[in-house]
């Protein structure tokens, strides 16, 4: 099964967000008018000896000093190691989010249903797709000679677009947010909710994971994933079930060759590009695990981490004062190792050689 491209072909290829962000300026009545006297020595001296406020700290900066309190571990088994030819592409699943196709993305992974397929679709500023290509193709009604599910894994799945809102830990933006009432994130996933209607969804920003589907909207499995290469698709939120995001290796998947004009897939197999092997971090020995670390957003860190990037300096002439959802992505580390603990060992006294 592919994504289905009679209904990708309905959705536009890029979208353009118009988010305005007007500021009101809160203006206090002013006082009335009084008589300007002379400033007095001592307190000139005191006014030039107050420090002017210092300049907000850069990004690069901020993480630099970052706590190793305000960074969380990922968890090897919501971790899948997709291995190409080029390198390793990192994706952490969202459980909270789609349950159902977490634990089915975790069966294939375990029963090597993967390895060896393909990187069917690369399409320019949109998405980059892998799974069987010899698939049932619904499109064209062949049936074909896909690779059979390993034990434990579904071939039937709901579609998982969306979750009740209420109890979900969301840390909000404060900025204006064009695709829903409220954004933010949540796991250090990327959401957005609609506080009317009670629900809450993963948004499709820029690395975000997600299950090709056909018409129907419960026909995707996790046997066939995409990720966002391009300029955030938001249209697909609540159309499609986001299962995770890459958080790292997505130079491997955003800069392959362009597919064909059909929607970016390849029009010849040799074109495609094998998928080695994916395997979830918690099936590997514990040497060859990946240490990643998310930062957490109900952290001070992240608080002015943010503000950082609505409040350029340096190089920037402008300052927009405004970040939006995709544009806010959490960030991701390796695990520092700490240092050995180097005891050294104290010269001996000319009396105790004796």
């Amino acid at each position: 099964m592919t994504m289905d491209k009679t209904t990708m072909k309905a959705l536009p290829l890029s979208l353009l967000t118009a988010l305005a962000l007007c500021a009101p300026a809160v203006s206090q009545a002013a006082e009335p008018a009084k008589e300007a006297k002379a400033v007095r020595p001592a307190t000139a001296a005191k006014a030039a000896a107050v420090k002017p406020a210092q300049p907000p700290r850069s990004s690069a900066d901020i993480l630099a000093t970052a706590p190793a309190a305000v960074w969380r571990d990922v968890d090897p088994d919501n971790l899948l190691v997709m291995t190409l030819p080029q390198g390793q592409v990192f994706i952490e699943l969202a459980p909270r989010f789609a349950p159902a196709h977490v634990d089915n993305i975790r069966a294939l992974a375990r029963g090597g249903y993967y390895d060896g397929l393909a990187i069917v679709r690369v399409q320019d500023n949109f998405v980059t797709q892998w799974g069987d290509p010899n698939a049932d193709d619904e499109d064209t009604g062949l049936k074909g000679k896909g690779k059979p599910f390993p034990a434990g894994a579904k071939s039937h799945l709901p579609a998982e677009f969306s979750i009740p809102l209420k109890g979900v830990p969301m840390t909000v933006l404060p900025d204006v947010e064009g695709w829903a009432p409220r954004a933010g994130q949540v796991d250090g996933f990327p959401a957005a909710a609609d506080p009317k209607t009670g629900e809450a969804w993963l948004a499709h920003c820029y690395g975000a994971v997600g299950a090709g589907r056909g018409n129907a909207k419960d026909s995707s499995t996790g046997a066939e994933l995409y990720a966002v290469i391009g300029h955030a698709p938001r249209g697909l939120d609540l159309n499609i079930t986001v299962v995770g995001r890459v958080l790292k290796g997505m130079e491997f998947l955003s800069s392959l060759p362009r597919g064909g004009a059909a929607m970016g897939f390849y029009d010849k197999p040799e074109q495609r590009l094998g998928v080695e092997r994916v395997s979830l971090a918690s099936a590997l020995p514990a040497e060859q695990r990946p240490a990643l670390q998310v930062l957490r957003t109900d952290t001070p860190t992240w608080n002015e981490l943010l503000n950082a990037r609505r409040n350029r300096g340096g190089w920037f002439v402008h300052s927009a004062g405004y970040t939006d959802l995709c544009s806010a992505a959490v960030p991701v580390r390796i695990k520092p190792v700490p240092a050995p603990d180097v005891k050294l060992s104290e010269p001996k006294s000319p009396e105790a050689k004796r």
